[in-house]
């Protein structure tokens, strides 16, 4: 296995460079990781043609074999799977460490780890939260899951991209955890955009009504650092048309997966039903590549 000690200037290998993954490989970077990165969409390599410590390849396997560490952010549970059977497993060198930060489904990662864990590969969950703006600033929440020490080893990486590294459990944890925030997020979204369009409808000024909301009982993230309605908080997609973030159907996709996990554990979740019924709604009316926060312009035209 690689030792803690040289995780401070690691061989890395970057699958998935999308609005997350292209920020995280640019914290490597920038922290003097050695880091190769690979994604299918030409366009999004095209961000690091200038950075030295960035070596771009053309195939994923080359970006596995040299390294000690390998990075995944995907959109699925299928393209995590296909990955690492087709291209990560068959040429990642022994003792590699993968970390895993994309949000799919326990049942497919742990499976990803027991097959990892045979070929003396370790595999670790470790979804991220804090959006686009906390990818960019290094400020992400990692929700690890692996063992121990696994963990220890990994620390350090996660810690250059990331200022919340937190071992939830054994292998599957961390997107326990993960599936867990992202329900509470979408709901707390659709209350704060139902908030701010009911205020607004009723004469309110928006950016007063959003100030004592968050001198108030009612503050959470959606509506203090992610505010929906546009021109409250600068640089964030609903000041933007609703672009970049994180798209609505990739929140149906995690909705989904919350909804999968409740039912296996027989646990209630009634107002999640309803949040997926609406952001279905919502990705049915074209909104489905916009960011998550676009429920307040939905719901404004209703």
């Amino acid at each position: 296995m690689v030792h803690l000690s040289f995780a401070r200037y690691a061989s890395i290998g970057f699958l998935g460079l999308g609005n997350m993954g292209k920020h995280m490989a640019t914290n490597l970077i920038a922290a003097n990781h050695h880091v190769t990165i690979f994604d299918v969409n030409p366009q999004a390599l095209d961000h690091f043609k200038e950075q030295k410590q960035a070596k771009i390849v053309t195939v994923p396997q080359q970006a596995v074999q040299s390294s000690e560490f390998v990075i995944l952010m995907l959109p699925n549970g299928k393209i995590v799977r296909d990955v690492c059977q087709s291209n990560l497993f068959p040429a990642a060198k022994k003792g590699t460490y993968i970390i895993d930060c994309s949000t799919i489904d326990v049942r497919t990662s742990k499976e990803m780890a027991d097959m990892a864990r045979s070929k003396q590969l370790s595999f670790l969950d470790a979804p991220v939260s804090g959006g686009t703006t906390g990818a960019q600033k290094g400020t992400l929440t990692f929700m690890v899951g692996g063992q121990e020490s696994d963990f220890k080893a990994i620390e350090p990486i996660l810690s250059k991209m990331g200022k919340n590294i937190v071992h939830a459990g054994t292998n599957g944890s961390g997107l326990s955890a993960k599936i867990c925030n992202n329900l509470l997020l979408a709901i707390s979204m659709i209350g704060t955009s139902e908030a701010m369009n009911l205020g607004i409808k009723l004469g309110l000024n928006t950016d007063l009504l959003a100030k004592l909301i968050n001198s108030s009982t009612g503050q959470c993230w959606s509506s203090q650092t992610y505010n929906p309605c546009p021109g409250v908080v600068p640089n964030v997609p609903s000041s933007n048309d609703y672009n970049g973030g994180f798209a609505s159907e990739m929140m149906i996709k995690d909705l989904l997966l919350a909804l999968e996990a409740a039912k296996e554990a027989q646990a209630a979740t009634p107002l999640t039903e309803k949040a997926t019924e609406l952001y279905r709604e919502i990705c049915s009316n074209g909104l489905n590549k916009k960011d998550f926060s676009v429920v307040f312009k939905y719901l404004n035209k209703k």
